[in-house]
């Protein structure tokens, strides 16, 4: 099960990475949610059913900064191939507008030395680098896909570590539900065998009237001995079949018995009793 719900993860994760590009942000959200929802079943089976949310959120959470550093590695590694090193003025900057969740990157538009705009989406970078005239060297993609970076920001190998990094500590999640669930199946186990088994003492109990019957209406055989049949009594052991016995005045055979369970006021080998 952890295997298969390991494998399952790794899937969503390349499901998702491949789907970035094709799907809106609607549906990439809809499917997030259905694959925390589908990790959560999957995880109660597990066994530690107490700390599955959590542990959901925490392998969603990773799964999705692996598939987003993943994307940027993509990006990253196709400018490095097809990419133009050139120079280029900031003629334009502004700052994302304020939103609820999104972090307000600095946007600069960037032209050519000839005045002919850089082609692709604006340039982004978290903190406030470069002023409006300013000149600087950026890798531009000819197709206009990829916005344009400057030679610091592009780190594919770094971005691609990270996202198998995010990836593995995804599966670790599961792993460690794994481990939690084993420890909380031992923990049942271990309070099942503490609790009292209701049915067996009953039938104990009846089984030891049973003998308590026996031993008061059994006739002796020609050697003063009272014999039973140990099958009667699966849920009695010897012993504290020589108990019930020690209590009505006789004593439990130990040597001899040739498969019954004999009893008698003095016999050659007492058994011990419970």
């Amino acid at each position: 099960m952890a295997v298969a719900i390991g494998c399952y993860v790794l899937a969503a994760i390349a499901g998702m990475f491949f789907l970035t590009d094709h799907v809106g942000t609607g549906l990439q959200v809809l499917l997030w949610i259905v694959h925390g929802f589908v990790t959560i079943l999957l995880i109660e089976k597990l066994g530690a059913t107490e700390s599955s949310v959590y542990a959901t959120l925490f392998i969603v959470a990773t799964s999705l900064l692996s598939v987003t550093v993943a994307s940027i590695a993509r990006d990253d590694l196709t400018l490095e191939q097809r990419g133009e090193t050139v120079t280029v003025t900031v003629v334009k900057k502004w700052l994302d507008p304020p939103g609820v969740s999104k972090a307000r990157d600095y946007n600069y538009e960037l032209k050519h030395q000839d005045g002919t705009k850089v082609p692709g989406p604006a340039m982004t970078t978290a903190k406030d680098r470069f002023d409006v005239g300013q000149v600087l060297t950026v890798v531009e993609d000819p197709d206009g896909e990829l916005r344009p970076r400057t030679p610091d920001q592009m780190g594919a190998t770094g971005n691609v570590l990270a996202a198998g990094g995010f990836a593995l500590a995804a599966v670790g999640g599961v792993g460690w539900m794994t481990w939690r669930g084993s420890d909380a199946a031992r923990r049942r186990d271990r309070r099942k065998k503490a609790a009292p088994d209701h049915e067996a003492l009953a039938r104990q109990a009846e089984q030891e009237e049973k003998l308590r019957e026996a031993l008061r209406t059994y006739p002796v055989d020609r050697r003063g001995y009272i014999k039973v049949t140990p099958g009667d009594y699966s849920d009695l052991s010897q012993q504290r079949a020589a108990r019930i016995a020690w209590e009505t005045g006789l004593r439990a055979e130990a040597w001899g018995n040739q498969g019954s369970w004999r009893f008698k006021e003095s016999v050659v080998e007492e058994v011990p009793l419970d």
